[in-house]
């Protein structure tokens, strides 16, 4: 039997403030957390220079990391008009930078990224913190909640893509 390759995938919960990130590796099914973190720009910036930041730092973890699909989720509210938008905006930004990449892009439902990482569509943050932590093996209920997002991002547009996950 030819042994299975694994899977590289990045996953990202979009912010102009905050853009959280993991990459992880599925091989069957077991899963491997190889690194993770923040895009964080300095607030001072405008908005325009803050997307500009995001890009940059988004493009060094695409080197570094080389993943074979990005998974981004999609937007679906925002506290107010200005923020879903600015959010939107920022959203944007990374999906063209995966566009310019080359990389395949996988979107994704909240509803379907809580549903890979618990089992439910409508856990809560805790929840599908706790088990992104034990199906990855890592601390992640130390970090910040937009990288445990995007580790959760990443390990459902590792799923055998699905309708359902859409």
């Amino acid at each position: 039997m030819e042994p299975r390759s694994a899977l590289r995938v990045l996953g990202l919960d979009p912010g102009s403030r905050h853009t959280g990130w993991g990459v992880i590796e599925r091989s069957g099914a077991t899963l491997r957390a190889l690194a993770w973190g923040r895009l964080s720009p300095r607030a001072d910036l405008e908005l325009g220079q803050r997307l500009g930041e995001i890009v940059a730092g988004l493009e060094r973890v695409l080197a570094e990391h080389r993943p074979a699909r990005v998974a981004v989720e999609r937007v679906f509210h925002g506290v107010n008009t200005r923020s879903l938008i600015v959010l939107a905006e920022a959203r944007g930004a990374l999906i063209a930078t995966i566009a310019r990449a080359g990389l395949e892009l996988v979107e994704l439902s909240p509803t379907a990224v809580k549903s890979a990482a618990t089992g439910s569509g409508r856990a809560d943050k805790t929840q599908v913190a706790r088990m992104v932590a034990i199906q990855l093996g890592v601390a992640v209920d130390q970090l910040p909640s937009d990288t445990t997002d995007a580790l959760a991002i990443a390990i459902a547009g590792s799923l055998p893509r699905l309708t359902s996950l859409s």
